[in-house]
């Protein structure tokens, strides 16, 4: 699959029903030596700090991606506690 056929899809968990963002908005992290996907970085809410440049970025494996389909992304994440936050 392309990258230009993942962008604009929504992310949607399974496990909770909830929206994560766009594709075309989220970063991918790609192991230089296979090519394949490590992980997504996706663009959380706007940080209370936004004008000091801080954003929030939830990384999700690639691992824990159940289905992709023709406008949507699923993935199954079970818990908060899985999920790494960054702040850049």
């Amino acid at each position: 699959m392309r990258l230009s056929e993942l962008s604009g899809k929504e992310i949607v968990n399974l496990y909770d029903g909830a929206r994560m963002g766009i594709i075309g908005n989220s970063d991918l992290v790609i192991d230089e030596n296979t090519g394949k996907i490590i992980y997504l970085l996706i663009p959380g809410r706007k940080s209370q700090f936004f004008l000091l440049g801080e954003k929030n970025f939830t990384e999700v494996s690639w691992d824990s991606i159940r289905k992709i389909g023709p406008d949507i992304v699923i993935l199954e994440m079970d818990s908060q506690s899985s999920r790494k936050t960054w702040k850049l």
